[in-house]
């Protein structure tokens, strides 16, 4: 949950392009009109060309500072819609397309101007061009290309909002199934502690005192290692047998003569990661509805099986009756069920049934996961 937070904490809430994305988007924009108009001169043949590069060069150098600008009126107006960061992008374009059409005359008809470019203005002159139209005809031919950078900066501000929608979306759904993991988690603690104080409550009315005793400092230990762990976090297989190994004890005290228990889970699996107290309401169920109704011995066990990319668990007894069919499957397994489709989406899944010759089987299957 803390984690998730973070995570919704860390996006912006206004999202904005990438800085770097935007810089080279820039940059090549005129990389490319400096490359493609130097290879055209080069193949009509004009002389001068070191010289024209270099003023070409300057002139894009400017090209480069004006969309500077435009980028930085664009970056502060992504709060707003895309319709009016569209709007803005055409409007911005005008006084840039302005300036550097008034950059490129001067930088090749004003300062210097080679032999090819005072012929051009000659030519002016002769059709009563002022230089105020020349610039203007000049502006509306830049103006679609510096309003193409500006369009495609609107276009990778509106997938930047895109992507944010999907980070936030997906940072939400996470802290709801965070949410309802510790919602499902919390509802297995008070189930337990009603049914355990009942015990306790006995012990003490029959004088046994030491039993008593021991049943809560089990029950303290319990509640101690259980509470402290973040309930939506997966724990290692064997730190959850071992919990199951506490709980055991504490219903082993209730049941002394009847209660036998089996751990079956190879050592190669007891790095694997399952959700926290997840066999807890499978062996509360096997208790309440196995041992505490029969009348002999019964033997709880616990299987851990890797087959694959899946690893199995399973809880059975060997009781006499299928009590735990009479009684619908109750809270415990429906726990563990919404507790499964919460944290594996789907992943996950788990069987129930009769055994045969008796008693009652519960199988989890769950994708087979290790710590990095």
């Amino acid at each position: 949950m803390i984690g998730t937070t973070a995570k919704l904490a860390a996006i912006p809430a206004t999202p904005h392009v990438d800085r770097r994305v935007a810089l080279w988007s820039l940059v090549g924009f005129w990389a490319f009109y400096f490359v493609l108009n130097t290879a055209r001169m080069a193949i009509t043949g004009d002389g001068n060309q070191y010289e024209m590069m270099g003023r070409r060069a300057g002139v894009a150098l400017v090209g480069i500072i004006l969309s500077l600008v435009m980028y930085g009126v664009l970056r502060s107006l992504e709060g707003r819609s895309m319709r009016a960061l569209l709007a803005a992008a055409f409007l911005v374009s005008v006084p840039a397309s302005l300036a550097y059409a008034f950059v490129n005359f001067a930088a090749f008809y004003l300062i210097a101007p080679a032999g090819s470019m005072m012929h051009e203005m000659a030519t002016m002159q002769a059709k009563h061009e002022s230089i105020l139209e020349v610039i203007t005809d000049s502006a509306v031919s830049w103006y679609f290309f510096i309003a193409a950078w500006a369009v495609l900066y609107v276009a990778l501000s509106y997938a930047a909002k895109v992507g944010h929608a999907e980070r936030s979306a997906a940072a939400y759904r996470a802290q709801a199934q965070a949410a309802q993991l510790r919602a499902l988690r919390y509802q297995i603690n008070p189930h337990f502690l009603f049914n355990t104080l009942n015990s306790l409550s006995a012990l003490v009315l029959r004088h046994r005192t030491e039993e008593a005793e021991r049943m809560i400092t089990n029950l303290a230990t319990f509640f101690r290692t259980s509470l402290t762990n973040d309930p939506a976090a997966d724990v290692a297989l064997s730190d959850e047998i071992d919990m199951q190994r506490l709980y055991l004890e504490i219903e082993r005290i209730r049941f002394p003569e009847r209660l036998s228990v089996v751990i079956d889970v190879p050592e190669e699996l007891e790095d694997v990661r399952v959700p926290g107290l997840i066999l807890q309401p499978l062996i509360e169920n096997a208790i309440k509805h196995g041992v505490a109704h029969s009348s002999r011995p019964v033997t709880i066990t616990i299987r851990a099986r890797a087959i694959g990319d899946s690893v199995h668990l399973s809880v059975e007894d060997d009781a006499d009756g299928g009590g735990f069919i009479q009684h619908g499957g109750g809270v415990g397994l429906s726990n563990v069920e919404g507790r499964l489709a919460a944290r594996f989406d789907g992943a996950a899944h788990s069987r129930h049934g009769l055994r045969d010759g008796g008693g009652f089987r519960v199988d989890l299957t769950m994708p087979l996961m290790r710590d990095a």
